[in-house]
């Protein structure tokens, strides 16, 4: 798949709102791979957005799903959790619950009505799956956050590696959360090509086209771009939050919001909640919806998630096809002056 991209920009698969199928096809009609984001929508609602993404462009796109095993948390510490948030929140927050995204019920839909790319996030599907999804004819990439995982998913038959670096937005991508990766893309994507030999997509911070040659000349075929997009009039990226990207707040990385490492710009939340947050996913992620939906509909930035990748004052106000167009030229000009000084 990648070797057949006209660009190598894959766009990131961003659940939870930012991901529509109009920016998938966007980003598929000017020559990369545009992504699907599976994760906390219903099987139905997926089977939609792929019909919907397929009725925009008939270029080959991807899925990404969510692969996480619950994590469990003491009853009274999510108790004391909430007690915490309604104190200082005012809101009441949502019960407790654990699943695991229908995975099962997402993965049988994809295995009869196979696309392009299958992307599995939080974790490694095991060999048998891997291998089902490869002879109903999709590719199989797995997100990887240090060498370990790495191995592990090349051993389980993936087709390619999406190597998240540290300064990503949103979710970390390890398979443990207790130890996700802290390397940077740069050093990660070096290490990961010595350790094994399949294509890797870079993700991490990539918000310009001297960024994508960057992580190209370490050994990835292709940037994943994921905050960039989330500006662009097909991104489903609220108003409060598209705000905020403009801004110069900083990220930092917390479970305050789901329970599971992810990183985000700063606000007060965060702040208020980052230390006592158990390590429960996607309980707390349940929990907090409320007050995330509250924020939403308020334009309260101090109540939502701001997921924000590290360079997301970069983030551009465009249409996302003019915005691969303008990323790959801005590659290509640094691949020609790079080449002008070491020639």
């Amino acid at each position: 798949m990648l070797e057949r991209l006209a660009v190598p920009i894959v766009g990131a698969p961003m659940a939870g709102g930012s991901s529509t199928p109009e920016l998938a096809a966007a980003v598929c009609e000017a020559g990369g791979l545009g992504f699907v984001a599976a994760g906390y929508t219903a099987p139905e609602a997926m089977t939609e957005a792929i019909a919907a993404t397929r009725a925009l462009t008939r270029a080959p796109f991807g899925v990404n799903v969510f692969a996480a095993a619950p994590t469990e948390a003491d009853p009274a510490a999510l108790e004391a959790f909430a007690g915490r948030v309604r104190a200082r929140q005012g809101i009441e927050p949502g019960a407790p619950r654990s699943d695991d995204d229908d995975f099962d019920a997402k993965l049988a839909r994809l295995l009869d009505d196979p696309v392009a790319v299958v992307s599995f996030t939080f974790g490694c599907p095991a060999r048998e799956l891997v291998e089902r999804l490869q002879g109903a004819g999709s590719e199989v990439w797995v997100t990887v956050t240090d060498v370990a995982e790495a191995r592990q998913a090349a051993a389980a038959g993936a087709d390619a590696l999406v190597v998240q670096g540290v300064e990503a937005g949103g979710h970390r991508g390890a398979f443990v959360d207790e130890e996700p990766g802290d390397f940077g893309v740069l050093a990660l994507v070096q290490l990961v090509a010595a350790a094994v030999p399949l294509p890797l997509v870079a993700a991490g911070g990539i918000a310009t086209g001297r960024a994508i040659a960057a992580v190209l000349a370490a050994g990835a075929a292709a940037a994943q771009v994921g905050t960039a997009f989330m500006c662009c009039p097909e991104a489903g990226t609220p108003a409060v939050h598209r705000e905020a990207l403009r801004g110069s707040g900083r990220t930092a990385l917390t479970r305050a919001f789901t329970g599971r490492t992810a990183r985000g710009i700063v606000n007060r939340f965060m702040r208020d909640h980052d230390g006592g947050a158990p390590r429960a996913y996607p309980a707390v992620a349940h929990m907090t919806a409320p007050i995330r939906a509250h924020g939403r509909s308020a334009g309260d930035a101090e109540l939502l998630n701001l997921w924000a990748g590290q360079a997301h004052e970069l983030t551009r106000d465009m249409p996302a096809g003019r915005l691969v167009r303008e990323l790959h030229e801005e590659a290509r000009a640094t691949a020609a002056e790079l080449h002008r000084r070491l020639a």
